[in-house]
């Protein structure tokens, strides 16, 4: 990202800030024991309002839908690939479908655990955590048969060839947002708005908006297992979701199509027929009581 800036805007200076953030620190316990959202967004964010960077840079599905007052999406990168991949250990099953009975699989994703369940309940689903190369030693040191991770992250670290198979869509949605980085930047910055133009990418643009509408309108919180993949073809968008429960015994499927300028809409649309098909019940119980 910084070099196509640089490119676009030879005579500015670009410099990379790294902030290290609450979900980067905790890694002896599941994401939903540590908190809810924001996890690995608020320090970028507080920095971002406090005028000590311009932009602050995240994995989009990392973004909470609702930002900080003064605060929005600036630019969305070019996407790369959204998909969730299989890696197995060593010469084990080449996909999800050949795991062994009882074969252990690690994911930190609730969403990857009640799709695995749904699919597999004679499989053990187990936490894990830290960086990309932290759970692929774990995955080496035999502490699991296999694990579930985003692809995009093992393409951007050059690990490709840990790929043992990819979870394709429609049949295995991935998280809203995933494939794609955020651009988060200060709402009345004007000039830099001006420079994000280089970056940004209208087709990652739509994806992901009609996702993140999704995700709003469904107003269940970061821990609800929900999927979804919006993908362009040609001007249209083709929208699939899903939600589960925890434990994957039920799964609600929608999906819909509509015009790439209306990406919004149908993510709403969509939304909505998840609701009416049995995901309300699913989604109310994740949902914090009114006092």
């Amino acid at each position: 990202m910084r070099r196509r800036l640089a490119v676009a805007w030879p005579d500015q200076r670009f410099e990379i800030v790294t902030i290290e953030t609450v979900g980067d620190r905790v890694l002896d316990r599941p994401l939903p024991e540590i908190g809810g959202k924001g996890l690995f967004t608020e320090e970028l964010e507080a920095a971002l309002l406090a005028g000590d960077v311009h932009v602050a840079v995240h994995s989009l599905k990392d973004l909470p839908t609702d930002l900080p007052e003064g605060l929005k999406v600036g630019a969305v990168c070019e996407r790369e690939d959204p998909r969730d991949a299989w890696v197995a250990r060593g010469g084990g099953a080449g996909a999800l479908a050949l795991a062994a009975a009882g074969a252990r699989i690690g994911t930190s994703s609730e969403r990857r655990r009640a799709q695995v369940l749904a699919l597999r309940p004679d499989l053990e689903v187990a936490a894990v955590r830290g960086s990309v190369e932290t759970r692929l030693r774990k995955l080496d040191e035999g502490l699991y048969d296999a694990l579930i991770m985003a692809a995009a992250g093992l393409v951007r670290l050059g690990l490709s060839e840990r790929v043992t198979s990819f979870l394709e869509p429609p049949a295995w949605l991935p998280a809203a947002g995933q494939g794609a980085l955020a651009v988060e930047s200060r709402a009345d910055d004007a000039a830099t708005d001006a420079l994000l133009v280089a970056i940004e990418d209208p087709v990652a643009r739509a994806e992901t908006d009609a996702e993140r509408a999704l995700l709003t309108t469904l107003q269940g919180g970061c821990q609800v297992p929900v999927g979804a993949r919006a993908e362009a073809e040609g001007e249209d968008l083709i929208l699939h979701a899903l939600v589960a429960t925890p434990d994957g015994a039920q799964l609600v499927r929608a999906e819909g199509r509509g015009p790439r300028e209306n990406a919004v809409k149908l993510g709403i649309e969509v939304a909505y027929d998840l609701l009416s098909r049995g995901g309300e019940a699913i989604v109310a119980a994740f949902r914090e009581p009114v006092r």
